[in-house]
Parts: C-alpha cells; sequence; structure tokens
C-alpha cells in the first residue's frame, strides 16, 4: 500500500471526476486523463464546485481544498498521464470493446509495477486482463455514485489477480474511507446482479401496466425502505447503462430471467437514458 503514491484516473465523466476527487483529498497525486479536454475542464469545474461545497459544510478547511486541487493534473494522453502511475483507476464508458482497448494501451504505457484497475459496474475483469501482460496486475475497483458520499467499494478478483494485489486494493479504500467488499469474477459481480434485475422487474411491472411509475417507486421506498424508487434510480444510473448491464447477465448467464424489458430496449433506442438525456420515466432540466 505504501508504494502507490501516483494514481491516474482514466475518464472525467461523473465517475472518474468523483475517483479523482476521492484519490487527491486523501494526498494522492492524481492525474484526470480523457482524449476530450473540455470534458478535463468540466470535470476540473465539478470537483472545484464539491470541495467548495464541503468547505461551506466545515467537512473540509479551504487549506485542505487547496492541498487536494494541488494533488489532482490533467491529461489527454496515455503515455503522458501513466508514465509514473502507482495504479490506474479506469472509469470509463461501461463498453467491453472501448474497455479492453483501454487497458491494452496501459497495459504498454504503465510501469511494469502499476496496478490496473477498472471501475467497471459489470464487464468480466478476467477478459479485461487477458489483454494485458499482467493479468495478476489486474483488478476491478467499482465505486459507487456519487464517489465522495458512498461508502461502498466492491472489489473484483479476477481469475489471475494476485492475492497482494487483492489485499492493497483492500487496504487503499480503507485509506480512502470507504468499506471494501471483495467478490469473485462473475456477470454483474453482486451489487448489479441483484440490483440490475429489481430494476428490470419494475420496469415489466410498468410495461404490463399493473401500476403507475409513482406507485411503483413509491411502494419501494415506504415499502422496502430504499432511498430511491427503481424506475427514478434507472433513470440516475442512465438507461443506456442499465441495458447494458443486463445485456452482460443475459448473455453470461443465458438465463431468461436477465432479458431485459422490451420497455427499456425500446426507450434507449429512444434516446431517453433518463437524467443525463433530460427525459426517462420522468422529465429533468438538463
Amino acid at each position: 500500500m505504501s508504494t502507490i503514491k501516483n494514481v491516474t484516473v482514466v475518464g472525467a465523466g461523473t465517475m472518474g471526476n468523483g475517483i479523482a476527487q476521492v484519490f487527491a483529498t486523501h494526498g494522492f497525486n492524481v492525474t484526470l486523463l480523457d482524449t476530450n479536454s473540455a470534458q478535463l475542464d468540466k470535470a476540473v469545474a465539478t470537483i472545484h464546485k464539491n470541495l467548495d461545497r464541503l468547505v461551506t459544510k466545515e467537512t473540509i478547511t479551504t487549506a485542505q481544498k487547496e492541498v487536494a486541487i494541488a494533488h489532482l493534473t490533467t491529461s489527454t494522453t496515455i503515455a503522458t498521464a501513466v508514465s509514473d502511475a502507482d495504479l490506474v483507476v479506469e472509469a470509463a464508458t461501461e463498453n467491453k470493446g472501448i474497455k479492453l482497448s483501454i487497458f491494452e494501451a496501459l497495459d504498454a504505457a504503465a510501469p511494469a509495477h502499476a496496478i490496473l484497475a477498472s471501475n467497471t459496474s459489470s464487464i468480466s475483469i478476467s477478459e479485461i486482463a487477458t489483454v494485458t501482460n499482467r493479468p495478476e496486475q489486474v483488478i476491478g475497483m467499482h465505486f459507487m455514485n456519487p464517489v465522495p458520499i458512498m461508502k461502498l467499494v466492491e472489489i473484483i478478483n479476477g481469475k489471475k489477480t494476485s492475492a497482494t494485489v487483492s489485499d492493497t486494493i483492500v487496504e487503499l479504500s480503507k485509506t480512502l474511507l470507504k468499506v471494501p467488499c471483495v467478490v469473485n469474477d462473475f456477470p454483474g459481480f453482486i451489487a448489479n446482479r441483484i440490483l440490475m434485475p429489481m430494476i428490470n422487474e419494475a420496469i415489466f411491472a410498468l410495461h404490463q401496466g399493473v401500476a403507475t411509475k409513482e406507485s411503483i417507486d413509491t411502494i419501494m421506498k415506504l415499502g422496502m425502505a430504499h432511498p430511491m424508487g427503481p424506475l427514478q434510480l434507472a433513470d440516475f444510473i442512465g438507461l443506456d447503462v442499465c441495458l447494458s448491464i443486463l445485456e452482460v447477465l443475459h448473455q453470461g448467464f443465458k438465463e431468461e430471467k436477465y432479458a431485459p424489458c422490451p420497455l427499456l430496449v425500446s426507450m434507449v433506442a429512444e434516446k431517453k437514458l433518463g437524467v443525463k438525456s433530460g427525459a426517462g420515466f420522468y422529465t429533468y432540466g438538463v
């Protein structure tokens, strides 16, 4: 654990900027990597805003905010971003082809000792590891959204992940004041293997006219003490992401219970993706 000082986060979207913020706040040197410079600017602005909010709440001091920002740099090229990385956390879009391509490039550019982690929520760590020459140093580090607030980190061991690497990432997660839970590499791992079928079933209930979206969400909130109903949660996750994960589960287990609801499929085709598109099961200002 003491050897990890320099961290590269790949992808400056919602998850990437949250992961970068958490590492920088805890004193790690962080390079946020994205091919889109405008996205990097947006991510840094978001981190500033989030830290300012923490200062206002007196959760951190202005000095602590400035130290965190000083630990953060950005880059648009892999070679520069990972040249001295001890750990790389990939937080790109949930697309297997894209992730495999990224890991192949990371493996070629990162130092031999570097651990390569993926924030994937469903894609096989073992398969990702096959495109590298260091499968024993590839692991899943699945943060929850919003990263600065949510305590859980789902640690996924691939078939060849070494026990030393797994132990290192567990201890690192604790240093970030997170609660690590170790799981093995199966489709959807634990979080989404259980969550996505529930969301899918809620969509089926709406599709079949069992109840309105409001009733479905209220029943799950008040009856099951969920902080957010499954349809609203799907909107926040992104309906395209929900569909992608369900497809991984369906293809991986070859069981019809994981087949995505036709309503979900059609909504994604119509670009009704939830909060990020302004409309999903509910409507949002963008």
